[in-house]
């Protein structure tokens, strides 16, 4: 048996409850797009129930459902991708990763410097793109990296490839990452690499991030103790520290992504196969491009029809989000909402209705069931819903 676990990076269906609590109240990802874009088109989804879980312009909401629906809370504090990602793999948060609205203590900036041999600028709240603009010269001609955050627990670092080599960089989120610990215990530490000249800087594909550890074992460990394999592609080793992980295929762009998912269905093979596209969010979501938003949506409607054609009978296919980050509010950060929950594959129960999930770690109960492997104490499971 084979199950593929695929998480559409911050395309959320509308804010949780205490998405207030976060400045969030009102935004809807999804369905956002679909209304600045004029519709979608994605058939694919739609066949297997997306219009019936929102009302959603260009989505029909088709009187037979080929697959699975429902939606997923969440029960972590937070709304970022590393509690998103864990609550599914069956770990709830329960207290919030700390953020640092006004820059990271400059005390705590000295003492990472010292160890990675080059001074830090900056030190600011906002958006990677401006933050490099605004400071992406100075770097250059000091060679001190620049040190940025958000609203998000990430302690950011950004350098030019031709300033700094990525190895050097990436060795250098590796020391901070043993610095934040115990209160500064940031949710991740990621390197920002760009390149270009002044005035025209760009982003390059070569983020990488590095993650705290979770502190009890998940889903990945479990399969991993048992003998079955997990296979990652994209961030998600990542945000697990490589932990319950056989084997990481690293992928820069959802068409990457897309292109492994490809080779791995034509192929045989058991076990956990989980994967983060990460454009919807890094791309669209925190650039507030609804636009692009909506036209990577289609593109992947597209290519997953290639891949469910492809399911073997004993293979299933789940598609879900970690968090929202809707491209038309004020806001460039993430946005606490619900999560989409389409079930595929040949022994799928057509038109299965699963509700609104409490937490997003019924996949996991869901995911352990189906290989009768140990399960967190969260999450319930809907096997028996969707068989």
């Amino acid at each position: 048996m084979r199950i593929f676990l695929i998480i559409l990076d911050g395309v959320g269906v509308g804010a949780l409850p205490d998405a207030a609590e976060y400045g969030d109240a009102g935004t809807n990802t999804l369905l956002h797009v679909a209304q600045v874009a004029g519709g979608l088109r994605l058939p694919q989804l739609e066949k297997l129930g997306l219009g019936r879980l929102l009302d959603l312009p260009g989505v029909r909401p088709v009187a037979d459902p080929s697959g699975a629906r429902g939606r997923l809370g969440q029960l972590s504090k937070g709304k970022d991708s590393t509690v998103g990602h864990w609550e599914l793999a069956g770990h709830v948060t329960d207290h919030a990763f700390p953020t640092y609205p006004r820059g990271f203590p400059e005390a705590l900036l000295d003492r990472w410097v010292r160890r990675v041999g080059r001074g830090w600028m900056a030190n600011v709240v906002g958006s990677g793109t401006d933050v490099i603009e605004q400071h992406g010269l100075e770097h250059q001609r000091s060679s001190r990296y620049i040190v940025y955050t958000s609203a998000d627990s990430v302690f950011q670092v950004a350098a030019h490839e031709e300033t700094v080599p990525l190895e050097e960089l990436y060795e250098a989120c590796r020391r901070a990452r043993v610095l934040l610990e115990g209160e500064h215990a940031v949710g991740r530490v990621i390197a920002r690499p760009f390149t270009g000249p002044p005035g025209a800087y760009r982003r390059t594909p070569n983020r990488r991030d590095f993650s705290l550890e979770p502190p009890q074992p998940t889903l990945l460990d479990h399969l991993v103790a048992r003998g079955e394999p997990v296979i990652t592609v994209g961030k998600v080793d990542e945000l697990f520290a490589g932990r319950g992980v056989s084997e990481s295929l690293h992928t820069k762009s959802n068409a990457q992504g897309l292109d492994a998912l490809a080779g791995l269905v034509r192929k045989s093979g058991r076990g956990l196969v989980f994967a983060n596209l990460v454009d919807f969010d890094q791309q669209y979501g925190h650039r507030n491009d609804p636009v692009g938003f909506a036209r990577a949506l289609e593109e992947f409607d597209e290519r997953f029809g290639e891949l469910r054609a492809h399911l073997r009978n004993d293979e299933m296919c789940l598609i879900t989000a970690d968090h929202g980050n809707d491209p038309t509010d004020a806001s460039t950060d993430h946005s606490r909402e619900y999560a989409p929950l389409l079930v595929a594959g040949p022994r799928v129960r057509a038109g299965a209705d699963l509700g609104t999930r409490e937490t997003s770690a019924d996949v996991a109960a869901t995911i352990a069931e189906a290989f009768g492997v140990a399960r967190s104490a969260s999450g319930r499971s809907f096997l028996k819903e969707v068989r």
